[in-house]
C-alpha cells in the first residue's frame, strides 16, 4: 500500500497477524522490500512485518532534493507514527543497517532490537571517489544497467553465483528497476556516514551480522559497530558475501528469530557455515 509521509508517496507492506510484534525490515541500496521476502516467510507466523520502500527505490518517490541518513531515519519515524506502531523490532542489511543506526540514536524510544547486517558505521574521505564512479555510472546513458555485473559480483560469493542463477537474476531485476536519481542521491548520503563515535548512545540490544567474504562491509566493519554499541554480539556467517539474507537464507533466519526471542543479549562472536 502507499501512505503520504515526509511529502513522499511511500510503498510500506505488512504482514501477519496484527496482535503480534512488528518487525521491520529496511533494504540495501538498489534494492526494494522484496529482498526481505526470505524473512517474511519464516518470521510471519510469529510476528507481524513491516517492509517499506526507501526513498527512490522501489514504489516509493523520488525526491528532488538532497537528504541525509538521518532525513531516512526520520522516513522510519513517520512510516511508524502513519500507521499507529509504537515501538518496532528493526532489522537493516547495508544502507538499512545505517538507517538504524541513525534511528537508534535519533528515535531510541521507537527501537526494541536492533539488528545491523552487512553494514558500516562510517565512511572516510578515501570512499568518495568509490561513490563517484558509482555516480557517474548510473547518471551515463545506460541508467542502472552499467552496475548490474560488478553489483552482483560483490554481493554475492561465486559458487552461489554460479549454483543460483534464477536468483542472481532475481536481483539483477532488483538493480535495474531502482530509479537512478533515487540511487544516486542515496549513494551521495551514505557517502556523509559518519556514525561511529555516536554509537555508545546506542542502548537497544543489537544484533550484528557481517559475511566473512563480504567486499563491502568488511567483517572489521561490524567489529567496530559491535564494539561501540553496549548492547551488541557479532555473528559472522562463514559462506556469505554482502547480501547475507538472500546467500544464506536459512542461516541469516535462524539468527534473527533466537535473537528475538531472546531476553537480554550478550557480548561475544560466533561463526556460522552452511
Amino acid at each position: 500500500m502507499q501512505i503520504s509521509i515526509n511529502g513522499l508517496s511511500t510503498r510500506v507492506e505488512l504482514d501477519g497477524a496484527a496482535n503480534k510484534p512488528v518487525v521491520m525490515f529496511s533494504h540495501s541500496l538498489a534494492q526494494d522490500l522484496c529482498m526481505w521476502d526470505p524473512q517474511v516467510r519464516l518470521l510471519a507466523p510469529r510476528y507481524r512485518i513491516l517492509r517499506y520502500d526507501a526513498r527512490g527505490h522501489g514504489g516509493t518517490h523520488r525526491p528532488t532534493s538532497s537528504f541525509s541518513v538521518e532525513d531516512l531515519a526520520d522516513d522510519v519515524a513517520a512510516i511508524l507514527a502513519s500507521l499507529d506502531i509504537p515501538r518496532v523490532h528493526f532489522v537493516g542489511l547495508s544502507m538499512g543497517g545505517m538507517i538504524g543506526q541513525a534511528l537508534a540514536l535519533k528515535y531510541p524510544q521507537l527501537v526494541d532490537k536492533l539488528v545491523l547486517s552487512n553494514t558500516l558505521s562510517a565512511y572516510g574521505p578515501e570512499s568518495a571517489p568509490m561513490w563517484q564512479e558509482r555516480i557517474d555510472a548510473a547518471s551515463g546513458p545506460g541508467g542502472m544497467e552499467p552496475l548490474v555485473e560488478p553489483t552482483v559480483t560483490r554481493w554475492f560469493t561465486e559458487p552461489f553465483r554460479r549454483t543460483e542463477s534464477e536468483v542472481i537474476e532475481w536481483v539483477r531485476s532488483l538493480i535495474r528497476r531502482t530509479s537512478v536519481e533515487g540511487f544516486t542521491q542515496c549513494c551521495r548520503a551514505l557517502m556523509k556516514l559518519g556514525l561511529t563515535d555516536q554509537l555508545p548512545a546506542i542502548q537497544a540490544p543489537t544484533l550484528v551480522i557481517a559475511g566473512r567474504q563480504d567486499p563491502t562491509t568488511t567483517v572489521v566493519g561490524a567489529q567496530i559497530i559491535a564494539a561501540g554499541i553496549p548492547a551488541a554480539r557479532l555473528e559472522v556467517i562463514e559462506n556469505a558475501a554482502h547480501i547475507s539474507n538472500i546467500e544464506q537464507p536459512q542461516i541469516f533466519g535462524g539468527l534473527l528469530l533466537d535473537f528475538l526471542a531472546q531476553e537480554s543479549i550478550a557480548q561475544g562472536n560466533r561463526s556460522y557455515e552452511r
